[in-house]
């Protein structure tokens, strides 16, 4: 017997972009495992028409409302409809808003999607290590032009690491794989080559990147994948797609993470001064 079937769906409805209480709901229903209650999200509710229109969603449904109303007036409206209509709603800001108002004798200043406002370079950073994860080792090629770097090189050339660290610090990051006989995506020459960064490095190292790979895998017998000809032959197909796409060549031979960013970094904002956000770096 399936218990979880066509539940109710709870309405999350903020006069901003309902992060807070989206993160108090899921925090509760975490705690039920395996729980199959929709949640719907209802943003930037600022005026009466949008509020009706939502409140008539929610009676369809037979939901939820929980909501986040930093706005007084809106918060009583939305209480006095939901009361009137019949509809269940949990104010997760009204009281405690008010105890702090009462405790400190201040009024709040009610502006809705403060909280995202101020901790906006934390959410940039989020969204800049969801995108690098989506658009790592070739994934989704189609939408790369969203990315404010592109990285690619042969396999074991540190695309992954340096792709991640500069997520970590606020960029948008996609890596592309090169391998030898096969034609890269399209799309990676169709983009701005002033934000495409060939990595290379050493024969030497790149063998001892790929021997330690291989140690890690177990018994795996990919002679040609170390094999000193065919990595130079691999390295060399690379770089030939470097310079047919104008791509700036960045040597990452025995150079720590850091450096390779900081490189990197230094050519995006002497190209782009006018229009792109330094990031600490």
């Amino acid at each position: 017997m399936e218990e979880n079937k066509n539940l109710p769906p709870i309405y999350i409805v903020s006069g901003g972009k309902g992060i807070a209480g989206h993160v108090m709901v899921q925090s509760t229903l975490i705690q039920f495992p395996d729980n199959k209650v929709p949640v719907q999200v209802v943003t930037d509710v600022i005026t009466e028409e949008k509020l009706l229109e939502t409140i008539e969603t929610v009676i369809q449904t037979g939901g939820l409302v929980v909501h986040t109303m930093v706005d007084t007036d809106m918060r009583s409206k939305l209480i006095k409809l939901c009361h009137q209509r019949n509809v269940k709603e949990i104010d997760l800001m009204g009281e405690l808003s008010e105890y702090i108002s009462k405790l400190i004798n201040k009024e709040p200043v009610r502006i809705p999607g403060l909280f995202r406002k101020v901790n906006q370079e934390y959410f940039d950073r989020i969204s800049s290590i969801e995108f690098t994860l989506a658009h790592d080792d070739g994934l989704n090629t189609d939408k790369i032009n969203n990315a404010d770097v592109i990285l690619t090189g042969v396999s074991r050339a540190g695309k992954t690491p340096l792709s991640v660290y500069m997520a970590m610090f606020g960029w948008k990051v996609a890596n592309i794989p090169i391998v030898k006989g096969m034609e890269p995506p399209e799309e990676l020459f169709k983009i701005d080559p002033g934000r495409v960064f060939g990595l290379t490095l050493s024969i030497s190292t790149l063998i001892t990147q790929r021997s330690k790979r291989l140690a890690r895998m177990g018994n795996v017998s990919l002679d040609s994948y170390i094999e000193p000809r065919e990595v130079r032959d691999e390295i060399d197909y690379a770089e030939s797609i470097f310079r047919r796409g104008s791509f700036t060549i960045i040597d990452v031979t025995n150079k720590p993470i850091e450096s390779s960013s900081n490189e990197i970094v230094a050519y995006i904002m002497q190209r782009y001064p006018q229009n792109k956000i330094v990031k600490d770096n």
